[in-house]
């Protein structure tokens, strides 16, 4: 009898276990490119230095991280279900029977997707740092804050105010992702997840962004984070008592649990 495999060969068996992994990467570094090529875009063009005009406002930077859920979500939802950030994937396995044992496969994946968008993003706006700051000059939080997030700087919020802050909005997206992936709620056609979660992220933006930055994403700061340990120094994981590590990574994840 012939024997029937599914796998022809090793390359194939390979690629088959390591796609979900690949397309979490892939949309994660998309996500990045979009929002961080924004952040850098916005804020480095209102120096006449960078550019004779400005390049856009705050509300482009919301668009930029929006177009750059949407896209991810997009790319990766048909291989992976688009998690793309590391507290939805937790919360999916709590809450939705996504196994556990996938979780850790997901959260690496994600973060080295952001830090390789970060990567990328700080390579494309290279030179437009050194026309901002200053040749070989990298300040933090400075422009450390166009590609992982800290807090405003108006002397009054705590460390506590801003994990509530990462908090309530992630919760928030949680809610939003549940609701909108239940059969038994109305859900939108199929494709156009991605479309509300462009609409979900951008509204965060424009009402919670203020504060932190709006995270919501473990990996969008953690990524950015270690790229930023490279060439900015030390001083990006001391900031703030690791402000790091509460507000952006903690709060995300127990506010998608909530």
């Amino acid at each position: 009898a012939n024997h029937i495999t599914s796998f022809p060969n090793r390359w194939s068996r390979i690629r088959y276990w390591l796609r979900e992994s690949a397309a979490e990467f892939l949309g994660t570094m998309i996500l990045f490119i979009f929002g961080n090529g924004a952040d850098c875009q916005v804020v480095l063009s209102s120096n006449t230095n960078v550019s004779a005009t400005p390049k856009g406002d705050y509300l482009l930077i919301s668009f930029g991280w929006s177009v750059g859920t949407a896209m991810g979500v997009w790319v990766s939802g048909g291989y992976s279900g688009g998690h793309i950030n590391p507290a939805v994937s937790i919360a999916l396995a709590a809450f939705r029977e996504f196994p556990w044992y996938k979780v850790p496969i997901y959260v690496i994946a994600q973060v080295l997707g952001a830090f390789t968008g970060a990567l990328l993003t700080y390579a494309t706006y290279f030179h437009a740092l050194d026309a901002y700051e200053g040749k070989g000059i990298r300040t933090v939080p400075g422009t450390a804050s166009l590609f992982a997030t800290y807090a405003v700087d108006f002397g009054m919020i705590g460390l506590v105010s801003c994990f509530f802050d990462e908090f309530l909005a992630t919760s928030l997206l949680m809610t939003g992702v549940l609701a909108v992936t239940d059969k038994k709620n109305g859900p939108p056609p199929a494709g156009l997840v991605p479309l509300v979660l462009f609409i979900l992220v951008l509204g965060e933006g424009a009402c919670l962004g203020m504060n932190t930055a709006y995270a919501i994403n473990p990996a969008r700061d953690l990524g950015p984070h270690l790229m930023t340990c490279i060439f900015y120094g030390r001083e990006v994981s001391n900031f703030r008592s690791q402000y790091w590590l509460w507000t952006p990574i903690l709060g995300p994840i127990i506010g998608a649990l909530a």
